[in-house]
C-alpha cells in the first residue's frame, strides 16, 4: 500500500499540501512542518499525488511502504 511521507528537513511549511489535500496533511504550529494526519487513504490518491506534485521543496513522497 502506498503511503505519503513528509521529509521534515525539506518542508518549509508553505501550506500547499494542506490546501490541496486537507484530509491528509496539516501544518502543525508546534514545529511548523507538514504532517500526515490519517492512515485512511482510500479515495484520496488523487489529492495526495497533487500535493506531491505541488510541493516546491519535494518534501513529500508517495510510495509503497518500505520504499518497495
Amino acid at each position: 500500500m502506498k503511503k505519503p511521507k513528509v521529509d521534515a528537513k525539506k518542508c518549509v511549511a508553505c501550506g500547499n499540501c494542506e490546501a490541496i489535500c486537507p484530509e491528509v496533511f496539516i501544518i502543525k504550529d508546534e514545529d511548523n512542518v507538514s504532517h500526515v494526519i490519517t492512515d485512511d487513504l482510500f479515495g484520496l490518491e488523487g489529492c495526495i499525488e497533487a500535493a506531491v506534485e505541488n510541493c516546491p521543496e519535494d518534501a513529500i513522497t508517495y510510495e509503497e511502504e518500505g520504499g518497495e
